[in-house]
Order: structure tokens, then C-alpha cells, then sequence
């Protein structure tokens, strides 16, 4: 960090108390970055000396990543960003260098410094690269109270400076890309080891910076996760959808869309809308011609696409009833709480009280009822408790659930208390 970007931290992080606040708000100085916009690395012979560069750095390592969201089919990475003392910042076109598992190799033994990780691991492991260990910034922020956790806001409010903005929701896939988003990216990784250095001092002095600690090691030794069992049954709308035959359409088009997306490689919603799969599951069109008229298949959509989707809809309507899907998914635990009171009163009551006391021991703790302990977690508990409720038998059930040794801590005591509530 510059004298100059010290100067603005140890400014913002003073106590509050100092000297009288003055009304006017002072001015956040935007970022810049502090050797310009590297080059984009994209040869095997660039990435060659990124990789010795960054294996002979010191210290943690920023990484971020870059999608195109809602403009490409999956999750892959567009563009990953670096930094590291001793080796600079760097910018890596994964599309020109598919394969980044000797970067990450490199850095293998480092704290990897990521905002939100969980966002970025899943594209960065598809490219060879995946940590032992890191600090996620964001959800350091969660567990030290702070009210907004996005990079931006956490910037200016920990470090006193403005990231610019309004390049997070642009098509990554871009290229060349534009000079602006390669120093918005930059800059995604110009103070993040500045930022997490700054929260490890915040969380050690409220007393929680093993419990981050837990979490950051969570996530780092956590598998990938499976594919989602009927993804379709996702689509928005489709609590409109009732009949059996109307949601076999539904899965039909969704499927059909899912295929030409990725042969395409665009985004699913790019192809055919979530509305428009519902519309033509509650009208059942007979024909291409009355599929026109619905929304969301007007006059822009070629007579092929009609075909295409009209075929779909034909499929599900010759499906045997053996062979339609049934109502809702199969559960994987207990029934919504909605219908708790009327199935079972006693865990309606238990869960009522869970709840009131995990929101009061987090509002106590400063940090949100989520990171204590996930909601999920609680309703299990709740509705299949130990036969002798104690402590040690509650830790237990936590445990299995995946919390984590401080959660387990914090909230066995009053979890325990709220399974012996009487439904009255």
C-alpha cells in the first residue's frame, strides 16, 4: 500500500470518537492502479513467466475471476485476475490459456485472498486451480457485522477508497476486452490483500477470528457440489403449474432449450424465457400456429424455433401418465414449516423457539443468523431431535449437519433449551 493509500486507511479505520464528526461527507478518492493495467496474459510463453513470477512472490495471493453470466451457457471463466507482493498484478485470458493448473501449483501453498469465494472456486477448478487454504473477504465482513459486504462497499468502508463501477454485469466473453474493463478487473484485486489484512485485525479484535478461520477451511475442503436432481422443476413461474401434463411440458421445452443452449453457447433465458416454458405448460398449444400467440413466441421467432418448441410440447402431450412427473420433489428432510403446526405441533413449537433464540444469540454476536448457524441446520434439529436432549447429543446432530466447532459452541446451549419446549 502507498504512504497515500495509508494515510486514507488509518484515516477510516480511526475511532469515531477522535474529534467532532463533520456534517459534510469527505471525499472517497478512487483507486488507481499502482502500475497501470498489466498486459493480458494469453500465450503459453506469458503464462510461463506469470507462473515463475508468482511461485517466487511472497506472501497471500488476490485472485478473482470473471464470468459472462447471462450471456454464455455455464459457468466458466472469462477472465482471472492476480496479485501477489513481489510478482505485481497480472490478468489471465483463460480462453488463450485453457490450462492454469501450473499457476496454481505455483501458488498451491499460499493464502488464496478471494471476495465471495464460493462464486469463484467452482470456475477456477475447472481451469487447475484450487487452494489449500484462503481468506474470503466477504464473508469475513459478514462474521465482523459489517451491513454491506460487497468488495465495493467493504473498499471504501475499511480502506477509504471508491472501486470504480458498473462493468460487474457485462459479457466477459468480449473479445478483445475493452481497456476500462481490464482496469475495473485490476482493480478487483489492487487492495484485496490490503482489505483482508485490515479484517483479520477487525475479527481479532472482537474475538472471532478463529471462528473465520473454521470457515474459510470449510470451504476450502469442501467437495464440488453434485449435480442438481431435476433442474427444470427450478424454472420461475413454476408454482403456477399444477396439472402433471403441464409440468412434463415444462421439462420437455426446458430440456430442449437446455441443448440448443449449450450448442450455441449462450445463455439459457437467451435462447427461450423461463415465462414463455410456463405459458406454453398452462395453454397446452396444439399446434406450432397457436404457440405463436402465446407470449413470449411472437413475431420475432422463425418458423423452425416454433417447430422446435412445438415438438416439445407434442412429446409431453403423447406421454403415458406412467411416465408424466410427479407433483413437488421428493423430500430431503423435513416437510416446509408452513405445515409443522398441523403435522406435528411439538416441533412447530421447538422450532419457534430455535428460532427466536438463534436470532437474539446473533443479533448479540453482531453477525447474521445465517453464518451462526444455517437455517436448514436448525429445522432438522427441530423436527427429528435426540431422544434425551442434552448438550453433548445435540453437538452431535450439529455436527452431522456440517456445523462447524464454533458454531457448535455457540449455539448448542440454546438449542438444547429450545427442543425441551412444551407445544403447550
Amino acid at each position: 500500500m502507498t504512504d497515500a493509500q495509508k494515510t486514507a486507511a488509518d484515516t477510516t479505520l480511526r475511532a469515531a470518537g477522535d474529534s467532532p464528526p463533520d456534517p459534510r461527507p469527505a471525499p472517497v478518492p478512487l483507486l488507481e492502479p499502482r502500475e497501470g493495467i498489466p498486459p493480458v496474459t494469453a500465450t503459453d510463453e506469458a503464462l510461463a513467466e506469470v507462473v515463475a513470477a508468482f511461485a517466487a512472490g511472497t506472501g497471500p495471493v488476490a485472485v478473482d475471476a470473471e464470468r459472462a453470466s447471462g450471456y454464455r451457457y455455464g459457468q466458466r471463466a472469462y477472465l482471472v485476475q492476480l496479485r501477489r507482493e513481489g510478482a505485481g498484478s497480472v490478468l489471465i485470458d483463460p480462453v488463450g490459456c485453457p490450462d492454469l493448473s501450473a499457476l496454481g501449483e505455483a501458488i498451491g501453498d499460499a493464502e488464496w485472498v478471494l471476495h465471495a469465494a464460493t462464486q469463484d472456486l467452482p470456475c477456477l477448478r475447472d481451469i487447475g486451480m484450487v487452494p489449500t487454504r484462503l481468506f474470503d473477504t466477504e464473508l469475513a465482513g459478514r462474521l465482523a457485522g459489517f451491513a454491506r459486504v460487497g468488495l465495493g462497499a467493504m473498499v471504501e468502508n475499511v480502506l477509504g477508497f471508491a472501486l470504480e463501477k458498473g462493468h460487474s454485469a457485462v459479457d466477459w466473453s468480449t473479445r478483445p476486452l475493452p481497456e476500462p474493463w481490464l482496469r475495473y478487473a485490476a482493480l478487483d484485486v489492487e487492495l484485496l490483500v490490503d482489505l483482508r489484512d485490515a479484517l483479520e485485525e477487525e475479527l481479532t479484535q472482537q474475538g472471532k477470528l478463529e471462528w473465520a478461520r473454521q470457515e474459510f477451511a470449510a470451504i476450502a475442503a469442501a467437495p464440488p457440489p453434485p449435480p442438481r436432481k431435476d433442474p427444470w422443476r427450478r424454472t420461475s413461474g413454476m408454482h403456477k403449474v399444477r396439472r402433471r401434463r403441464q409440468m412434463a411440458v415444462v421439462r420437455e421445452l426446458w430440456t430442449a432449450r437446455d441443448q440448443v443452449a449449450q450448442r450455441r453457447d449462450v445463455s439459457p433465458g437467451k435462447v427461450l424465457g423461463d415465462a414463455a416454458i410456463v405459458e406454453a405448460a398452462l395453454s397446452l398449444p396444439p399446434n406450432s400456429r397457436a404457440l405463436a400467440g402465446l407470449p413470449g413466441f411472437g413475431h420475432r421467432m422463425g418458423r423452425r424455433q416454433l417447430e422446435q418448441w412445438q415438438a416439445a410440447v407434442d412429446r409431453a402431450r403423447a406421454l403415458p401418465e406412467s411416465e408424466l412427473p410427479q407433483p413437488g420433489q421428493p423430500l430431503n428432510g423435513p416437510p416446509p414449516p408452513r405445515a409443522w403446526a398441523d403435522k406435528d405441533p411439538a416441533a412447530a413449537a421447538r422450532l419457534s423457539a430455535a428460532r427466536a433464540a438463534v436470532t437474539a444469540l446473533a443479533e448479540s454476536l453482531n453477525l447474521p443468523q445465517e453464518n451462526l448457524i444455517t437455517p436448514d441446520t436448525v429445522r432438522r434439529l427441530c423436527w427429528e431431535p435426540p431422544a434425551e436432549p442434552t448438550r453433548e447429543s445435540v453437538a452431535e446432530v450439529l455436527s452431522g449437519h456440517g456445523a462447524r466447532p464454533w458454531q457448535i459452541e455457540q449455539v448448542a446451549p440454546i438449542l438444547t433449551e429450545a427442543l425441551l419446549t412444551d407445544a403447550g
